[in-house]
C-alpha cells in the first residue's frame, strides 16, 4: 500500500475495534473537555462588544485596547503549533490540568488586574489555555471514538467550536449592559472555569499513550516568529495608519513568511524520525489537504462576518451594541442547534452533500448580502445570518471529522494541531480582509471625525463582495473531500 494510501487509512480508535458506541468512562471524559473548551473559547471573542468600557475604565486609546483581542490571538497562534509535541509526550489528565490551570490563573489575574498592562498578562495566560484545550479534545476524541460514529460526536464539537466565537459578543453586550464594569465578563467565568479544572482533575483519566519524543527547540522559535508574525501582521493590516502599516503590518508579515518557510524545511528532514514539532505528512493525505482549503475558506467568512456585520448594524442601521449582540446571537445558537444533526447525517451518508449544500449556501448568502444598503431592513439582515449561520453548519462538522478521520493515529495530534493553527490564522486573515477593504471605502467627516454612513455601507458591500468572491472556492473543492475509510467491522455510510 502506498503511503499515501496508508494515509488516507484511519486508524481508530484502538480500544473499540469495530464498536460504534462508547463507553461511559470515555463520554465522560469526553463530555468534561467539551465544557470546558466551550468555556476557554468564549473568551476569544468576548473584548469586543465590551471594548468601549475596557477603553472609558481604563484610560486607554482604541489602539492599545485592540491589543486585549489581539495579544490572545497571537499568542494561541504561537503556542498551538506546539501542542502536537506536548500531547504525544505527556498524559491526558496532566495536560488538561495544566490548561485549565492556564486558563483560570488569568482569568483570575485579569479579575484583580490594576491596569492595562496586568490585563494585557492575564488573557496572555489564559490565551496559553485555550491553545492547549482545543487540540486535546479534538486528539481525544478521535483516539476515543470509532470512525463509524465520529460525525456524531463531531457535531457536538462543532457547538464548542462555532457557538463559543458567535455568542461571545451577545454575552458580552448583555453582562456589560447590566453589570456596566468590565471585571463581570471574567468574574462570571472563573468558578466555571475552576468548577471544570475540579472535575476534570479527579474524573478525567489518561486516554493516551504517551511516547518520548525530542523537543526541538529551534523549531518552537521558527513556529514563533512564523505563527506569530503572520497572525500579528495580517491582523494590523487591517487597522495601522499609513504611516505605521509598514512596520506595523508588511514587516511582521514578511518576518511571518520566512519564519513560517524556515520551520517547513526544518520539519521535513526532522519528521522522517518522528522527531518534528509539526508533522507536515498529514498533507500527503488529499482528503486533509483539500480540508484544510476548505476551512480557511470557512473560518475567513465566519470570523470576518461576526466583525463586519455587527459594524454595518451599529454604523449604517443605527442598532445598539446590545440591540446588535441579541440579533446575532439566535445565529449562533441555530449553528449549534444543528450541529448534532449533520453530524448523524455525516455518518449515515458520509461529507460530499453536506459539504456541496453548505458551500452553495453560504455563498449565495455573501453575494445575498452585497445587496446590503442604508434602506435594508434589520430583519433582512436577521434572516441573511441565520441562512449564513446554517451554511456554517454545513460545512464545520464534515470538515473536522473527514480531515482528521484520514489521518493514521500516529498523526492525530498533528492534525489537530494543525487545524487549531489554521483557525487563528485565517480567522486574522478573514477578519484584517474585510476591515481593510471596508476602510478603504469610507470618507471621513472632518467636523466629527467619524466615517459616514453612506460610505460605511458602500465598504460593507465591497468588504461582503470580497467574501462571497472568496466563498467561491469552497465549492468545486466540496467535491474532492472523501468519506475516510473505515475501520474493519465498522459501518461504511451509504451509498459509499
Amino acid at each position: 500500500m502506498s503511503e499515501t494510501a496508508q494515509l488516507e487509512t484511519a486508524s481508530g480508535a484502538p480500544a473499540t475495534g469495530g464498536s460504534v458506541e462508547i463507553d461511559a468512562r470515555n463520554r465522560l471524559v469526553i463530555g468534561i473537555l467539551m465544557v470546558s473548551t466551550f468555556v476557554v473559547i468564549l473568551n476569544e471573542t468576548i473584548i469586543g462588544v465590551a471594548l468601549p468600557q475596557f477603553l472609558k475604565q481604563l484610560h486607554i486609546d482604541a489602539s492599545q485596547g485592540q491589543w486585549l483581542s489581539a495579544a490572545f490571538m497571537l499568542t494561541m497562534a504561537i503556542v498551538i503549533p506546539i501542542t502536537g509535541f506536548l500531547l504525544q509526550r505527556f498524559n491526558t489528565k496532566p495536560i488538561f490540568i495544566a490548561a485549565m490551570a492556564f486558563f483560570s490563573a488569568g482569568t483570575l489575574i485579569a479579575i484583580l488586574a490594576p491596569g492595562f498592562e496586568v490585563l494585557l498578562i492575564g488573557r496572555v495566560v489564559q490565551a496559553c489555555g485555550t491553545a492547549i484545550m482545543f487540540p486535546l479534545l479534538i486528539t481525544t476524541v478521535m483516539e476515543l471514538v470509532p470512525p463509524a460514529t465520529r460525525g456524531r460526536t463531531m457535531g457536538n464539537i462543532s457547538i464548542v467550536i462555532s457557538v463559543a466565537p458567535a455568542i461571545g459578543p451577545s454575552i458580552s453586550g448583555v453582562i456589560i449592559n447590566a453589570l456596566h464594569a468590565w471585571q463581570w465578563l471574567f468574574i462570571l467565568v472563573l468558578p466555571i472555569a475552576l468548577a471544570a479544572l475540579i472535575i476534570g482533575g479527579i474524573r478525567v483519566k489518561n486516554v493516551t499513550t504517551p511516547r518520548k519524543t525530542k523537543f526541538d527547540v529551534p523549531s518552537v522559535i521558527l513556529s514563533a516568529l512564523g505563527f506569530g508574525g503572520l497572525v500579528y501582521g495580517i491582523s494590523n493590516l487591517g487597522t495601522a495608519t499609513a504611516d505605521t502599516i509598514l512596520l506595523q503590518g508588511w514587516l511582521p508579515l514578511a518576518v511571518g513568511v520566512v519564519g513560517i518557510t524556515l520551520f517547513v524545511l526544518r520539519q521535513l528532514p526532522l519528521q522522517k524520525r518522528d522527531g518534528a514539532l509539526l508533522d507536515l505528512r498529514t498533507f500527503k493525505s488529499p482528503t486533509f489537504t483539500v480540508s484544510i482549503l476548505m476551512l480557511v475558506v470557512s473560518m475567513m467568512a465566519f470570523f470576518g462576518t461576526i466583525i463586519v456585520l455587527p459594524i454595518y448594524l451599529e454604523s449604517v442601521l443605527g442598532l445598539s451594541p446590545i440591540n446588535t449582540g441579541l440579533l446575532l446571537l439566535p445565529g449562533g445558537l441555530l449553528m449549534g442547534f444543528l450541529a448534532p444533526f449533520v453530524g448523524r447525517f455525516y455518518d449515515k451518508y458520509g461529507p460530499t452533500g453536506l459539504l456541496t449544500t453548505g458551500a452553495v449556501l453560504t455563498s449565495l448568502t455573501f453575494w445575498w448580502m452585497t445587496t446590503f444598503n442604508a434602506q435594508t431592513s434589520v430583519w433582512w439582515a436577521f434572516v441573511a445570518y441565520l441562512v449564513l449561520s446554517i451554511g456554517l453548519a454545513l460545512l464545520f462538522t464534515p470538515i473536522f471529522t473527514a480531515s482528521l478521520g484520514s489521518l493514521p493515529e500516529r498523526l492525530y495530534s498533528h492534525g489537530s494541531a494543525i487545524v487549531g493553527t489554521v483557525q487563528q490564522v485565517a480567522g486574522a486573515a478573514g477578519t484584517a480582509l474585510l476591515v481593510t477593504i471596508l476602510s478603504s471605502h469610507q470618507l471621513f467627516d472632518s467636523s466629527t471625525g467619524l466615517a459616514t454612513v453612506s460610505s460605511t455601507a458602500i465598504g460593507i458591500h465591497w468588504a461582503f463582495f470580497t467574501a462571497a468572491i472568496i466563498s467561491l472556492l469552497a465549492i468545486p473543492a466540496a467535491f474532492f473531500v472523501r468519506p475516510p475509510a473505515l475501520e474493519p467491522g465498522a459501518t461504511a455510510p451509504v451509498g459509499h
